[in-house]
């Protein structure tokens, strides 16, 4: 035990504690800071010595010279003169007056170690609270970080799912848009096919040039391709703007999911901070900085919103792709059915054809056989008819040469009458023969009319076929197929 006045000799072995976690309130903290001396390192091996010792070291005594003005000392307290004398010695307190004295030191120091106790006790309590309020503190922060770790970690989960939910989305969208583009590009082969048999059916000739079942299918079909690219184009325009609004969920989607991971990553980094931890420093004011720009309420329903806004964008364009996909169907049924009606009519309009020819070629054959036959029959007619003729010149000279018989010779005999009787039937006959020639030649005249008329009505039905089954049906056979209408491939 030391006494008292004596320095104290011992010394710090154990390092200081770390600072309270929490600081008290400044109003119970301002005077025990205020003049408070800055934390050295050094100070663990200087000895500790009482504050009255650190006063009185504090002051530089001086002598003055002794004036008039001194009043001097008391008489009580005058040094008594101490004679010179070997066996003269004074007096100064008496025993009395010496345990007196002892006993009120042994009191005062008794009482000051008592306050002494009693003050490390306070000190010791304070400590104690001091560090358990700072654990606390630190604690409930520490606990504090950590809920809000775990909401980070919670909405940013919630947000990767959204995220990928809306990636996927905008994927089988854009393929769809793709679909929408091809099937929008294969109507233009059809559409130019079928306002190119249109064309070329105008170059059908003479009778042929009606408006036919096949020209009213044709027509019927540009109406139906052209209605079709029209809601396809529409489609296409209501995909491009969907795909704007995934986009602009998704970029806030990715935005937001960016700030989570920084906040998730500093209050993770400020979660496992300890005391112990490195790169711990003073920030003088930093606690009076207030740089937030929401509460936990509107912080949650920022990233609400947002998810809610990509699952709205979402829903639509799921929708989207539902009725998209059924009007690609719809639109390539349609085509496809009308296509089929067009072949059905340009089928039947060839086979119509076909037997006309055919019927055309059968009655020209058996025109020119006619022909043939009425020519043979009108030479039998000339050669009748020049036989006669030779016949009735044998009957006129006959008659001729009995008109110079003399005087009573000519007699109106037998032979006179029958040459008579046989000039007039030659006559009649070459009249009949003539009358039967003339109709014949005019028949022919009219068999060779039918004939050209078959031969010119046979060139436009060829030409019709050409035209229907080459032409049109060659260039109809390159029509896409439903799969590539409905842009599969």
């Amino acid at each position: 035990m030391e006494l008292y006045g004596y320095p104290l000799k011992a010394k710090f072995n154990q390092p200081r504690p770390p600072p309270p976690k929490v600081l008290p309130a400044t109003s119970t903290m301002a005077a025990s800071y205020k003049n408070r001396i800055p934390y050295h390192p050094e100070s663990f091996s200087m000895p500790w010595m009482p504050n009255s010792y650190y006063k009185a070291a504090a002051l530089n005594p001086t002598l003055s010279p002794l004036t008039e003005s001194f009043p001097g000392l008391p008489p009580t307290k005058i040094v008594p003169f101490i004679s010179e004398r070997p066996n003269g010695v004074f007096t100064r307190h008496t025993l009395d007056d010496w345990h007196r004295s002892n006993m009120t030191n042994y009191k005062e120091s008794e009482t000051t170690r008592h306050n002494a106790e009693r003050l490390r006790a306070d000190l010791t309590r304070t400590i104690k609270d001091v560090y358990q309020q700072a654990k606390r503190t630190q604690g409930e922060s520490t606990k504090n970080l950590g809920e809000r770790v775990n909401d980070i970690e919670y909405w940013k989960s919630e947000l990767c799912i959204e995220l990928d939910a809306m990636i996927r989305e905008t994927n089988s969208l854009m393929d769809m848009q793709k679909r929408l583009e091809r099937a929008l590009a294969d109507t233009e082969g059809p559409f130019q096919v079928a306002h190119k048999c249109l064309l070329n059916r105008e170059k059908r000739m003479g009778i042929d040039l009606v408006n036919d079942d096949v020209e009213k299918q044709l027509v019927t079909e540009i109406k139906i391709i052209r209605s079709c690219r029209e809601r396809l184009q529409q489609c296409l325009d209501t995909v491009n703007s969907q795909l704007m609004c995934n986009k602009e969920a998704r970029q806030e989607l990715e935005k937001d999911l960016a700030d989570k991971q920084m906040g998730h990553h500093i209050d993770s980094k400020c979660y496992q901070l300890k005391n112990t931890s490195r790169g711990i420093h003073y920030f003088k004011g930093v606690e009076r900085i207030d740089a937030t720009v929401s509460v936990p309420e509107t912080w949650a329903r920022f990233t609400d919103n947002n998810i809610f806004r990509s699952q709205s964008a979402r829903a639509a364009s799921a929708k989207l792709r539902a009725s998209t996909e059924s009007l690609l169907m719809g639109t390539a049924d349609e085509m496809w059915r009308q296509f089929s009606k067009v072949n059905d009519a340009f089928t039947s309009r060839i086979t119509e054809t076909a037997n006309a020819k055919s019927k055309i070629q059968t009655h020209l054959a058996k025109t020119r056989q006619e022909i043939f036959q009425l020519e043979t029959k009108i030479q039998v007619i000339q050669k009748t008819i020049r036989d006669k003729e030779v016949q009735l010149k044998v009957a006129q000279t006959r008659l001729d040469e009995r008109t110079r018989r003399p005087n009573v010779e000519l007699c109106r005999d037998a032979a006179q009458i029958r040459l008579v009787q046989e000039v007039n039937e030659i006559n009649e006959t070459l009249r009949n023969l003539h009358q039967c020639l003339r109709a014949s030649e005019d028949m022919l005249q009219m068999l060779v009319r039918s004939k050209g008329v078959l031969e010119h009505d046979l060139v436009v039905k060829n030409n019709s076929l050409f035209i229907d089954q080459e032409r049109c049906m060659g260039m109809r056979k390159s029509y896409p197929s439903t799969v590539q209408i409905l842009g599969y491939v």
